[in-house]
């Protein structure tokens, strides 16, 4: 089940709010200018499936992002618990950082932590199968997908170089909670 807990940035252990309805996340994430939809897929997809399988599953609301918000580039980044650099991957998102464009991701199966630290709160939002997310740029966050990840998404990009992030230096993403592993029996 996504969720959404908001903490103040100096209370990392007890929430101000918790909410799981998808309408009450994208309500609350709105006011903050962060994207939060709920995609359908036009066929199923199975862990390791092929990044064109992905592609072609969503490719009319990925045509409709493209268009709406001038996004260049697609790519389809698949986790599972026993990939062999899943350490080095986890650690890298897990530092406090910024991009110069949106990072928008939609989960296509499994699930991700996005913690967003805006005007002196910290949003933690689970995203599961379905959740798209759209954090804007500019925008103090990190990113935690367990020490058993397991999880495949859809990223867009306006820049054609993909993922570059710019880390603040800050620590505060070692005082907030992490991700624990998902059931995928």
């Amino acid at each position: 089940m996504s969720r959404l807990r908001i903490f103040d940035e100096h209370q990392p252990h007890n929430p101000l709010s918790v909410h799981t309805d998808h309408a009450s996340i994208a309500g609350e994430l709105g006011k903050v200018g962060v994207r939060f939809e709920q995609w359908a897929a036009s066929q199923p997809i199975a862990p390791g499936a092929s990044q064109e399988e992905v592609i072609a599953a969503y490719r009319a609301d990925i045509d409709r992002l493209m268009r709406e918000e001038g996004y260049q580039a697609v790519d389809v980044i698949s986790l599972k618990p026993d990939h062999p650099e899943r350490a080095t991957l986890r650690q890298k998102f897990l530092s406090e950082h910024t991009h110069s464009e949106d990072e928008v991701r939609f989960f296509v199966a499994g699930a991700g932590q996005f913690t967003l630290h805006i005007d002196g709160k910290v949003y933690d939002v689970l995203c599961e199968q379905g959740d798209l997310i759209g954090v804007p740029d500019g925008t103090r966050h990190w990113f935690d997908m367990s020490e058993a990840p397991y999880f495949v998404a859809i990223r867009l990009f306006t820049n054609k170089e993909g993922w570059v992030a710019q880390f603040t230096g800050s620590d505060i993403a070692q005082q907030f909670p992490r991700m624990e592993p998902l059931a995928t029996a």
